[in-house]
């Protein structure tokens, strides 16, 4: 007796889903269609263009508003404060323990000196000396200074504390090329005659700062070793202190002839002829790019909202 083979059921394509009761099926997720983003951008075409024009409107204004800026640079390098031949250093071999208790430091090193005097002329002291002294502060704020009656616009003047935030940060920067040892002293200013001028009354005053403060220490050392002469009778120690003494007092000698004390000019600041900002055609670029991706953003945003919107009609 034959058995009738056993029916199997046809399973469909694609994947399974075990339903429960009364549970509807999965509906297939939305593919992202290309002509689809392309309808939502062409649908969105006079809001993409309104924005970019806006947009580029806006940084054409600024570009054209904002003031120019020019840069002025001069370039030092360090000045040799022991042309002797290294007397100095060959000193603080020898009497190095004297020299300590003088309060003199025979054996720096002249990268150390550098660094030591970009920050005395990027100190607070020294750059509100200077800002007195040029009567900077209506110059610096010139948008709050009403130059016909000689007074400040509004309730609260620009105090000195805010025009050394806005020169250290803004106006002056100094660096200096690891490589070469070169110092670019650089004043970044609205007004390309006042930049070169800053700059190089800047450079003046560092090194006339520099040239009084080893004038006032040689004396102070000069001073001490003459007690401590006074007070030894030994021939040898006397004979150290005498070589000491001799060697502050050449310091003064050369401090006093010498202009250029801590940096040598090798190129002085020039009136700039070529502003470094703002870069108008960058602006006008960027203005109009960010018009256009705002523009496509608001487009995308808008069609989601319509299609929220849809689906809580249909339910």
């Amino acid at each position: 007796m034959k058995t009738k083979p056993t029916e199997q059921a046809v399973l469909p394509a694609g994947p399974v889903y075990y339903l429960q009761q009364g549970e509807p099926p999965p509906q297939e997720d939305d593919e992202i269609n290309l002509l689809d983003l392309w309808r939502v951008l062409v649908d969105a075409k006079w809001l993409i263009a309104a924005l970019t024009l806006i947009s580029s409107a806006v940084a054409v204004y600024m570009a054209l508003t904002t003031p120019a800026v020019f840069r002025a640079d001069a370039i030092l390098a360090p000045a040799d404060q022991d042309p002797k031949g290294g007397m100095m250093s060959s000193l603080a071999g020898q009497f190095g323990g004297l020299a300590s208790l003088a309060g003199l430091d025979l054996g720096r090193g002249g990268a150390n000196k550098s660094e030591e005097i970009i920050a005395v002329a990027t100190s607070r002291q020294f750059t509100e000396a200077y800002i007195k002294e040029k009567n900077l502060l209506p110059v610096l704020f010139g948008e709050r200074w009403n130059k016909a009656s000689g007074q400040w616009i509004g309730e609260k003047p620009p105090t000195m504390n805010d025009a050394y935030e806005l020169f250290n940060k803004s106006i002056r920067k100094i660096v200096t090329d690891k490589k070469t040892g070169l110092t670019t002293l650089s004043i970044e200013w609205t007004d390309p005659k006042l930049a070169a001028e800053w700059a190089n009354e800047l450079v003046v005053r560092i090194n006339a700062n520099q040239k009084q403060e080893a004038i006032r220490e040689a004396k102070q050392s000069i001073a001490y070793l003459e007690r401590q002469l006074n007070e030894t009778s030994n021939v040898e120690m006397r004979q150290i202190i005498y070589r000491v003494i001799e060697t502050q007092t050449q310091r003064i000698m050369l401090a006093n002839v010498r202009d250029q004390f801590a940096f040598k000019v090798i190129d002085p600041a020039v009136v700039p002829e070529r502003k470094i900002k703002p870069k108008r055609a960058l602006m006008g670029v960027l203005g109009f790019t960010i018009g256009v991706m705002l523009g496509i953003f608001a487009a995308f945003f808008r069609a989601f909202l319509h299609k929220q919107r849809a689906l809580a009609e249909a339910r």
